[in-house]
């Protein structure tokens, strides 16, 4: 149940879809809460609010009309909705896609729920705050306070103006708010596990209410050929596990993002009680010594770093197409992957990259948490395992990060002042990486990117040297069995290299923005006086990696501009800077690590 005229109308969670659904985003009133005392004014309770906004933007962009640049301490979001008649007899619930990040929430006056966190979904069942007459008002509190230093904020300024590689904040509402009616009994939650090895696809499924005496139906297919399905019957236990081998197999590869379509059935006396429709990618990854194997196979993995900011929407996509744009993008100047940096992105670009047979690298917003507060880490461990939680199922995130760079990262406040960050607490470091393993043993893991690992699946680095000669030299010992680049020249008294697979995380940054001074000292220094100059650098840096035989992949910073960080190789606003066939051609050189793919060698 959709409209055209509603901002980002499509279906948010595609990988679990019901037909009974509506769309709450569009107009709703609004209110900064400049000193948060807003609770205490009961405004829960206030019939209006003083202004409007367009959800699911958050206030800070253009397409809220709001577009407020300062600190937002909380804000208020009220409106009315309706809920139709032949929804009366089910359980009535409302999503969030991701509010920042605190939330309260008020059906008709009465508290149904609190969510601490500004990057993963959560529900309420609000069946029993309905008015039986049909008006009903949902009020929505949001608390942020990224100063605080004890939640997430990624790549969001800490300071008044956006500045350096930190970009405008994000406040509130930033994904599709929606309702949804299910049964009393009902389908809850699942995890696909894909063996292609023996044909056969898992399903492990949890349930809602008394399922005792019913059956569970599992039906995949492929471009509308029954692949195989399987039906079991519930026992008195909340999840069973179901597996389905297919007739066929169809391989989830990079550039080639095959699916198979999948139908869920909970029955009752072989009555369709409940019915869901999902999707899955037959795909294996795999480390040998210093490969990461894709089916078997040894890929190069020629990423791009994307932030997931856009110029009217900030954290927020205009339109589902701009999600899907920004992977063609990158597919057209030959990148086959992505590093989905300091920010969760939300499904629908996971859905398209699924498509598209894009890989990715799921991370998390870390920046922004001073790690020496036990209660920072008490707000971070969860909210990352439910992203992993939530984003388990797509065939095309390779890998997870949940740290970036978190050791000795030094930043000037407005004041002029040097402020060290704390440094990292090694344990922490373990305890995170152990966790994200034992919700996804499927995938590697980095545990701190760029900086200093402690327990890691892959070993990578940041380098931002521009020149090609003294690029190459720092990566020649590991060529001939000797140690690989360690970011900033750290010693192994810090961290130890220990045979993982190796890839370049970060490289490039080179500023193209002609006629414009540019922020940072280094940056200026660092910038190209031509565009030949350009390419000369772009070319030669890239194919040290491409051609060197113990490295299995790169990462460009980065796809677009954001705001004042010009080292695009698009626009903000994604136009093209350079020849894109000149760009493509270098990406797509060989890699020496795919020549054999003997992965015994």
């Amino acid at each position: 149940m959709t409209n055209d005229h509603i901002p980002r109308n499509e279906y948010p969670r595609p990988q679990l879809v019901r037909k009974d659904w509506i769309n709450l985003n569009g107009e709703w009133e609004f209110e900064i809460d400049a000193s948060d005392s807003g609770k205490e004014r009961k405004l829960y309770n206030k019939k209006h609010l003083s202004r409007k906004i367009v959800v699911p933007f958050c206030p800070e962009s253009k397409l809220s009309r709001i577009e407020n640049r300062d600190f937002m301490n909380a804000v208020w979001y009220k409106r009315e909705f309706s809920i139709p008649s032949n929804w009366r007899d089910k359980k009535i619930l409302l999503h969030f896609g991701a509010v920042d990040y605190e939330t309260e929430v008020w059906i008709n006056g009465h508290s149904v729920g609190t969510h601490v966190g500004g990057y993963t979904p959560f529900t309420f069942d609000i069946t029993e705050t309905l008015n039986a007459d049909g008006g009903n008002t949902v009020t929505v509190y949001a608390k942020d306070d990224i100063k605080s230093r004890l939640q997430p904020c990624g790549k969001q300024a800490l300071e008044y103006h956006s500045n350096k590689c930190r970009y405008t904040r994000t406040t509130g509402i930033w994904q599709t708010v929606w309702l949804e009616a299910v049964p009393l009994s009902s389908i809850d939650t699942f995890k696909i596990i894909s063996d292609i090895d023996n044909n056969r696809v898992t399903i492990d499924t949890s349930f809602q209410g008394d399922t005792l005496g019913y059956s569970f139906k599992t039906l995949a297919s492929y471009e509308g050929r029954v692949m195989g399905e399987t039906e079991l019957l519930l026992s008195y236990k909340e999840n069973i596990i179901a597996s389905i081998d297919l007739s066929e197999l169809y391989l989830w590869e990079p550039g080639d993002g095959k699916l198979y379509d999948l139908q869920l059935f909970l029955l009752r006396d072989n009555e369709v009680i409940d019915e869901v429709t999902s999707y899955f990618g037959m795909r294996e990854i795999a480390i040998n010594k210093q490969k990461v194997l894709i089916n078997g196979k040894s890929v190069f993995q020629r990423l791009v770093l994307d932030q997931g900011y856009y110029p009217d929407g900030v954290y927020t996509a205009p339109t589902e197409a701009d999600l899907k744009k920004d992977i063609e993008l990158a597919i057209e100047l030959g990148f086959n992957g992505a590093r989905l940096h300091e920010k969760v992105f939300e499904p629908r670009y996971l859905y398209w990259a699924d498509r598209l047979g894009f890989m990715v690298w799921g991370e998390y917003a870390d920046w922004g948490f001073d790690f020496s507060n036990l209660d920072a880490f008490a707000r971070f461990l969860p909210e990352w395992l439910e992203s992993v939680d939530r984003d388990f199922n797509h065939p095309s995130i390779v890998g997870w990060c949940p740290l970036n760079e978190i050791q000795g990262a030094k930043f000037k406040t407005e004041s002029g002042d040097s402020v060290l960050l704390p440094d990292q607490n090694d344990h922490v470091v373990s305890m995170i990486y152990r966790s994200t393993k034992r919700m996804d043993n499927t995938r590697p893991v980095i545990d701190v990117s760029g900086f200093f690992h402690v327990e890691t699946d892959i070993f990578d680095a940041h380098l931002y040297d521009q020149d090609p000669e003294s690029f190459a030299e720092k990566f020649e010992d590991f060529k001939h069995g000797g140690k690989p680049y360690i970011s900033f020249n750290y010693s192994d008294e810090k961290q130890k290299y220990e045979g993982q697979p190796y890839m370049l995380s970060e490289y490039g940054g080179i500023f193209w923005a002609p006629g414009e001074t540019l922020e940072l000292e280094d940056w200026e220094a660092g910038k190209p006086k031509t565009k030949e100059e350009f390419m000369y650098r772009y070319d030669g840096i890239t194919k040290a990696l491409l051609e060197h035989p113990n490295i299995f992949g790169f990462c460009y910073t980065q796809l677009y501009d954001i705001e004042q960080e010009k080292n695009g190789l698009y626009t903000y606003d994604r136009r093209l800077k350079f020849d894109k066939e000149a760009i493509k051609r270098i990406n797509s050189g060989k890699a020496a690590i795919e020549e054999n793919t003997d992965v015994n060698k």
